[in-house]
């Protein structure tokens, strides 16, 4: 299906995330959008498909007018989204959230969509369990359930948004095989990204989007250095390698065996130090997020110890690993680190944990000003979080941080994020370092592990490598380990 946006409008208040957008998509092709956050390449496709509705603009599917004004109509002109975080049931068994968005009987038959499922998925080579729970699932097997619902409703476009954010490399090539696949069988892929990389290896023709406005179209063979200067209107230099000076060890973790319904991971031992980065390497569900959430005292483990600071806080509340300095950043910002719905500012008042009855509003502005300012987020204090961009959600949590930390874990602290918001968020995590905490993440970039690490874990089915020095270790290394190589 060919698809063409036609000086598409739309705004939200002052902002204008889209400034008369017009593209042609041609049918069978993969169209990259390429731009920073905050770019307005999500809102784009959110209107051609329905999420969002446009102030004013076309749209021609196979060159005539449709109008699009809910996620149904779209599913109608054969248009599905794969948005960044899936628009999945996670107490849902995954054969139950295939079958949603279907027209049919009222009591479906779950026997020949599990068969269905399992079909589909085995002619993209995807690894979904029909009767698994989908708040079970890794993001990158979310994403495949995903996809394959969307196929089996009858989708001649698919809209993926920032879909190799927190997958594994394996995930990835599983995905990108997958949609040079649909593509050959004259499927529309348009995929929204801020990776140069991706859409190097991927698309035949990219759009690049900046401040809401179209820049340019190019078609491969793509020049990394243009399209950089496209997206930003400058280049940037990668930061290099630098070292805190380390202090007493501020994590020590001992014997310790953690588990969930999938995994167990037993006999971990780790050390960090004050002013150290440790990078957590890894497959999705392959131990890291057990170690990091049992180290940030939300799960508890059975067996073994964590120690902060020398305190043993085995097993013991939340509130005492909070009150020992310890910060947890998640992967997913809106479902667990951020609250729907509340401003900026509410979120201030809350990071203040105060008693009080009454709440000074005038202060908790000034202080959402002042964090606005200092961390650079594109918002105003009246601005509810769910509007702002992830890279500008991330310097919110960021910026709620308290300022004595011992310790701050975090999921995937980039995923989802340009080059400019990826290089910002390690200079602020950087200069806590240099303050005396230290940093233990998890992170699928096995770049991003290999550029900001001191030392890197690897993780493969539940064990845990010693710390390898960064300093000289290679890609290559990280990849053949993620891979189970050592772990015999």
């Amino acid at each position: 299906m060919n698809v063409e946006l036609r000086n598409i409008q739309k705004t939200f208040g002052p902002v204008r995330a889209n400034d008369d957008i017009s593209l042609t998509i041609p049918a069978g092709t993969i169209y990259g959008i390429l731009g920073e956050n905050g770019a307005g390449k999500s809102t784009l496709l959110k209107i051609l498909s329905g999420y969002l509705r446009a102030d004013s603009g076309a749209l021609l599917l196979d060159g005539r007018p449709a109008v699009i004004r809910s996620p149904a109509d779209g599913i109608r002109h054969g248009i599905g989204m794969l948005h960044q975080d899936p628009l999945d049931f996670p107490p849902m068994e995954a054969v139950d959230d295939f079958m949603v968005g279907r027209s049919g009987k009222f009591f479906p038959d779950r026997k020949r969509a599990c068969a269905e499922l399992g079909k589909l998925a085995g002619d993209f080579d995807f690894s979904v369990d029909p009767e698994a729970r989908v708040d079970s699932l890794t993001v990158g097997e979310r994403q495949q359930l995903e996809i394959v619902r969307l196929l089996a409703i009858g989708v001649r476009v698919l809209i993926l948004d920032e879909p190799t954010t927190g997958i594994s490399a394996g995930q990835k090539q599983k995905l990108f095989q997958a949609l040079r696949q649909l593509s050959g069988q004259g499927m529309t892929i348009v995929f929204v990204t801020h990776k140069l990389r991706d859409v190097e290896e991927l698309c035949g023709q990219v759009a690049v989007f900046r401040q809401g406005r179209l820049i340019g179209e190019t078609a491969r063979p793509f020049d990394e250095g243009a399209l950089v200067r496209m997206m930003f209107d400058r280049e940037f230099e990668r930061p290099h390698r630098s070292r805190a000076a380390l202090g007493e060890t501020v994590l020590e973790v001992r014997d310790l065996s953690v588990e969930d319904r999938r995994l167990s991971v037993s006999g971990a031992n780790l050390e960090l130090k004050r002013g150290e980065i440790v990078g957590l390497a890894g497959m999705d569900g392959s131990g890291q997020e057990l170690l990091l959430r049992a180290c940030a005292g939300l799960i508890r483990p059975v067996g073994g110890r964590v120690c902060v600071s020398g305190r043993n806080l085995t097993r013991r509340p939340y509130r005492e690993f909070l009150d020992a300095g310890v910060a947890y950043l998640p992967a997913a910002r809106m479902e667990a680190g951020l609250v729907r719905g509340l401003t900026v500012t509410e979120h201030c008042v809350l990071a203040a944990g105060r008693n009080n009855f009454s709440i000074d509003w005038t202060g908790a502005e000034r202080q959402a000003l002042k964090r606005i300012s200092d961390f650079d987020i594109r918002a105003r204090p009246s601005s509810p979080v769910e509007s702002l961009s992830g890279g500008n959600q991330q310097r919110v949590l960021l910026s709620l941080l308290k300022e004595d930390l011992r310790l701050i874990l975090l999921e995937h602290p980039t995923r989802g994020l340009d080059i400019e918001s990826s290089i910002y968020i390690w200079d602020q995590l950087k200069k806590r370092c240099q303050n005396g905490a230290g940093v233990l993440f998890m992170s699928s970039d096995i770049d991003e592990l290999l550029q900001y690490s001191d030392r890197v874990v690897v993780f493969f089915s539940g064990r845990m490598s010693a710390p390898l020095d960064a300093a000289g270790l290679r890609a290559e290394t990280i990849g053949q380990r993620i891979g189970g190589v050592g772990f015999e």
